[in-house]
C-alpha cells in the first residue's frame, strides 16, 4: 500500500475529498471600491476643499424666527445667561456661534471666541448644540464664557433653520438682522485673522 493510499485512509479516495471553499474575493470588489471613492469624496470635503465655499442658502437673508430658552444654572458674574431670540440679534452687529460640550473643535476654537468678544460694536451669542445643561455649564466654566446670550438648542431644529452642518460654525448678522457671513468649521489663529476678522469689519462699515 502506498504511502498515498494509507494516508487517505480505509475507503476514501483522495481525489474525492472536496477542496477548501475560498472567499469569493470579487464579490468584495465594488464595495471596496464604492468605499475608497466615498473617501476621496469625504476628504475633498472636509481636508482637500475649501468648506468655506460651501453655498449657505441663508446669506443675505433674513435670519430665522427662534425663541431659545437659557441653559438652566448657568451663570456669569453670578447672574444668569439669558436666551436668545431674533429679537436679539437687532440694532447691533451679532456673532452667532454654534457650539457644544461634546465639540473638539470647539474647544479648540474657545480662545479665539474669548478675544472676539472684546472686538468693540458688537455681540457675541452662543447658541448650545443638543448638549446636555450640566455639560454646557462645566465646559464654560472650565472654558470661560464669551457670550452675552446662550440659547439652548436641545432638539437641533434652531441649528436645522440656520443652515448649520455641524459645529462648530459661526455667522455674523448685521444691525438689522440679515445674514451677511458663515464660517464653517472651528476657527483657526490664520482663518480669524485673516478671513473671519476682516469679513467682520467690513460689515461693521456696511459693507
Amino acid at each position: 500500500m502506498s504511502a498515498q493510499d494509507t494516508n487517505a485512509g480505509p475507503g476514501k479516495d483522495p481525489r474525492s475529498e472536496t477542496p477548501k471553499r475560498r472567499f469569493p474575493v470579487l464579490v468584495l470588489l465594488p464595495l471596496v471600491v464604492f468605499a475608497a471613492l466615498a473617501g476621496l469624496f469625504l476628504f475633498q470635503l472636509t481636508l482637500g476643499g475649501d468648506p468655506q465655499k460651501i453655498p449657505s442658502a441663508l446669506l443675505n437673508k433674513p435670519a430665522p424666527d427662534f425663541t431659545l430658552d437659557a441653559v438652566p444654572g448657568l451663570l456669569k458674574d453670578d447672574m444668569p445667561v439669558p436666551g436668545i431670540s431674533r429679537a436679539d440679534l437687532l440694532g447691533k452687529v451679532s456673532v452667532v456661534n454654534i457650539f457644544a460640550s461634546w465639540c473638539v473643535p470647539c474647544r479648540q476654537e474657545h480662545p479665539l471666541l474669548e478675544e472676539l468678544a472684546t472686538v468693540e460694536g458688537i455681540q457675541l451669542l452662543g447658541i448650545n448644540y443638543k448638549d446636555k445643561p450640566e455639560n454646557a455649564r462645566r465646559f464654560l466654566g472650565s472654558l470661560g464664557n464669551p457670550y452675552t446670550r446662550i440659547g439652548a438648542d436641545d432638539s437641533g431644529r434652531t441649528a436645522i433653520e440656520w443652515g448649520v452642518y455641524g459645529v462648530p460654525e459661526t455667522f455674523i448678522v448685521d444691525a438689522s438682522g440679515m445674514i451677511r457671513y458663515k464660517f464653517i468649521g472651528p476657527l483657526s489663529p490664520q482663518s480669524y485673522r485673516t478671513v473671519f476678522l476682516p469679513e467682520l469689519r467690513k460689515i461693521q462699515q456696511g459693507g
